[in-house]
């Protein structure tokens, strides 16, 4: 039995098709979901979502949502997402590098907006270079 998973942001529906097993950002971590899976709603943080459509995994970066299973259905509403295999890994490499620098100034000056907004665009831009197959250390 596969699960039907459908991820759609405002302007588009990034990914509507059949899968064998999905894991998700939850805002309470990694969230593995597999056919027969009991109903639940939760909250999505911004990071990769995978999916295994059948042998080979899919990775989409997610920038925060919601998540429905229920039937064998996974329903993902989100903010923003992209495939990764549709990313460049060099722009991807680039974003993350340049975020990693926007947070270590933030961080030094006195503004907690600044430092808020920087962290933001840093989990963004990790989670766009992740999901294009880029490593990111721990």
């Amino acid at each position: 039995m596969t699960l039907t998973v459908r991820v759609i942001a405002p302007d588009k529906t990034v990914w509507d098709g059949s899968a064998e097993e999905v894991i998700l950002p939850s805002t309470t971590g990694q969230l593995g979901i597999l056919s027969g899976h009991a109903p639940l709603l939760t909250a999505l943080d911004t990071g990769v979502m995978r999916v295994r459509p059948e042998k080979e995994w899919l990775a989409i970066a997610l920038m925060g949502g919601f998540a429905e299973v229920e039937d064998n259905e996974v329903i993902i509403l989100v903010n923003g997402a992209e495939r990764g295999d549709k990313i460049d890994l060099e722009k991807a490499r680039t974003a993350y590098s340049e975020a990693q620098t926007r947070l270590e100034k933030a961080q030094q000056g006195d503004s907690k907006q600044e430092q808020i907004q920087a962290m933001q665009a840093l989990k963004r831009a990790r989670s766009r270079f992740q999901a294009a197959g880029g490593m990111v250390p721990v």
